[in-house]
């Protein structure tokens, strides 16, 4: 599957090494108080909100990286 920033959270989250990923980049994520709440949401969607600390640097650096798993 090929991942972008318009992938939901939940589908990056069911792939052990695009999870990874995001941990690297965002690390403690999976405890956010707010997880189940963006599991249906893109990246793109949750660097909308500040408080989940998805700078646009983050963002485009989670992509780069998980363009290179397809």
């Amino acid at each position: 599957m090929k991942y972008t920033e318009f992938t939901r959270l939940r589908d990056l989250l069911a792939d052990p090494q695009a999870a990874a990923i995001l941990e690297k980049h965002l690390p403690g994520a999976r405890q956010h108080p707010q997880l189940d709440l963006a599991l249906d949401m893109s990246l793109r969607e949750i660097a909308w909100y500040p408080e989940s600390g998805l700078t646009a640097d983050k963002l485009q650096a989670i992509v780069r990286e998980l363009a290179q798993l397809g």
